[in-house]
């Protein structure tokens, strides 16, 4: 049975119901939020702006108070944008839903404008006297988002600066981000008489038949290659506005703004980043090799690098069978886990179908800690999406946690922020790894899961040397399409290895990963995160007392508390260079098992 004819024949995949958030784009509760949204951020400004200093003198009473008045305006303006954003990505290429979101982007950040002063004066507040008042109640209890926000203290700039660079932002890179995921969405690629979307496109790279997945790669790369001219523009565009950014605010690394948006230390990621290259020739070198023998050959194509291998069954799984096997798997380490990920399912907070105009890849979003987080997939069978699900339900598992933290302090660093979607994803993997009988079925699996690893971490470790390479190059002038394919070839031999051949068109697969365009030097938090869980797994495995308790300690945690505390309790530092070897060596074992196979 095929995997659409499987799909169609199980239950209907699940459209998300948004009306928790708004009943619909012209429904007057909108309107009327953003409307108070609006009022509220100019009374919070004419209540507060240029008396900070003084509530402090008064006590912590005063600035607690004006502290939770702006909680409650950011939690109904995030209430408002996620709303935009989810009904966006539904149909990015609708006009209605794309001006819907263009329109409440502009108000939104129009409105905003008036609640800038307060960080900023927030962080010119006497450190003694702060300090002081932060070791008393009320205000103690906001102490992890205070004294994150003094992070950023000196590369705050003077507040008409400040006022400037954020109204500039929906005619600066917001506008640009728009530009990008419109033109992903409304791009069709030529695939055996058929015009597919791009999630469509590239899962035929996993299809059994190796003339269709060759046929497909090809496809993408000459379809990217039509509009790399405005991929290069954007990237270039972009590139250039995070140069200006950084000079006036003082980052001295291209990459400095991220370390410190992420809490994590910039030595930190650069020992990561060295062990994992470290690594490339017993990790993906000497995978890719193998994986070569089994297909007969000396070297594969780079459209065979994910491809099933030649005895491994076909499994696919309905949507029923991919809900059973996450929500059984995360019952066998928490009943409370699998309870919280059931709600997703049962109250319709997930998005599967794959559709003409949807955001690719998958997502979960937080929303606001006041409604609760929702999950976009493009679920179509394939055993990888089943790993999907659990992962994208982790993060969703993680936000409900982490909510009542607050608005505040319930977004998690994106150091620890794939902690609990690569955990779901490896309890899951290793549910089904348990029940399969048949040795060709198990080396499959077993040889799927190390392909994701590898993309999660020697991957996206590729992808943040690449980013780096542009962001320095950028630094010199414009860059051409053809510098950036360069750019992007040059790291691509050096992590998969000698046994990869890449053909022409391979260069241009840079042009369609959303993460370089949204989230500059976002990837490595996923190396990060699969590293640290893979440490966290292997603490879980040796039964430790009271992990579970540790773990839901970790996520409810939220944003409030660093990376390196919460670990403490595991016996893990990821400021030891050691850190990453164990997380690597848990990948480097099941090549180990596969070679015995």
């Amino acid at each position: 049975m095929t995997t659409d004819s499987l799909l169609r024949a199980s239950d209907d995949l699940p459209v998300w119901r948004l009306d928790d958030l708004y009943p619909g784009l012209d429904s007057p509760e909108v309107a009327a939020d953003l409307a108070k949204a609006a009022r509220d951020c100019r009374a919070f400004a004419e209540t507060y702006r240029g008396k900070l200093a003084s509530l402090l003198a008064e006590g912590g009473a005063g600035l607690f108070d004006a502290i939770a008045a702006y909680e409650r305006i950011d939690d109904l303006i995030t209430r408002i944008m996620s709303y935009a954003g989810l009904v966006y990505s539904e149909n990015t290429v609708d006009p209605a839903r794309a001006k819907f979101y263009g329109d409440a982007q502009e108000k939104i950040t129009a409105a905003s404008t008036d609640l800038l002063f307060f960080q900023l004066e927030l962080n010119r507040l006497d450190d003694d006297a702060l300090t002081a008042a932060l070791a008393q109640p009320p205000l103690d209890h906001y102490r992890p988002w205070i004294e994150d926000l003094r992070r950023e203290k000196p590369y705050q700039l003077e507040d008409r600066i400040e006022q400037l660079f954020h109204e500039k932002s929906v005619t600066g890179h917001s506008a640009w981000n728009r530009l990008f995921d419109e033109t992903i969405a409304g791009l069709r690629f030529a695939i055996d008489g058929k015009e597919l979307t791009l999630e469509p496109a590239l899962n035929l790279l996993q299809d059994r038949n190796p003339a269709l997945r060759e046929t497909a790669a090809k496809a993408i790369g000459a379809t990217l290659k039509d509009k790399l001219g405005l991929f290069t523009l954007v990237s270039n565009v972009l590139a250039k506005d995070k140069a200006i950014s950084d000079q006036w605010r003082g980052f001295q690394d291209v990459a400095d703004s991220r370390h410190l948006s992420n809490r994590v230390e910039g030595e930190v990621v650069e020992a990561m980043v060295s062990a994992v290259r470290a690594a490339y020739p017993r990790l993906s070198h000497r995978y890719y090799a193998l994986k070569a023998r089994w297909f007969g050959k000396d070297k594969l194509m780079y459209w065979d690098r994910n491809a099933p291998l030649p005895d491994a069954p076909q499994t696919d799984y309905s949507w029923t069978q991919a809900r059973d096997a996450v929500l059984s798997a995360y019952a066998r380490f928490s009943p409370d886990m699998a309870n919280i990920a059931r709600r997703f399912f049962d109250d319709r907070w997930i998005d599967a179908p794959v559709r003409p105009g949807k955001a690719p890849g998958a997502f979960a979003h937080p929303t606001s800690p006041s409604v609760h987080p929702y999950v976009l997939v493009n679920y179509q069978g394939k055993p990888r999406d089943v790993m999907t699900l659990a992962h994208e339900l982790g993060h969703g598992v993680h936000q409900v946690l982490a909510a009542p933290q607050g608005p505040l302090m319930a977004p998690t660093p994106l150091t620890l922020a794939e902690t609990a979607s690569v955990f779901g994803e490896m309890l899951t993997f290793r549910a089904l790894l348990a029940a399969a009988r048949d040795p060709a079925e198990r080396r499959a699996m077993l040889a799927s899961k190390v392909e994701d690893m590898l993309n999660t971490v020697v991957r996206q470790i590729a992808f943040y040397s690449f980013e780096r390479k542009l962001h320095i190059e950028r630094k010199n002038g414009e860059l051409t399409a053809e510098q950036i394919c360069d750019l992007w070839m040059s790291v691509q031999g050096e992590s998969l290895g000698p046994a990869i051949e890449f053909g022409p068109g391979y260069e241009t697969y840079w042009a369609y990963i959303p993460h370089f365009i949204h989230s500059p030097f976002y990837v490595y938090a996923y190396a990060f995160g699969d590293c640290l869980v893979n440490s966290l797994y292997g603490v879980y495995q040796q039964a430790e007392p009271g992990f579970v308790e540790k773990y839901f300690a970790l996520l409810s945690a939220g944003g409030s508390k660093h990376y390196s505390e919460l670990l403490t309790p595991f016996g893990l530092d990821a400021r030891d260079p050691s850190f990453w070897a164990i997380g690597l060596s848990m990948i480097e074992g099941m090549i180990d098992e596969l070679e015995k196979l």
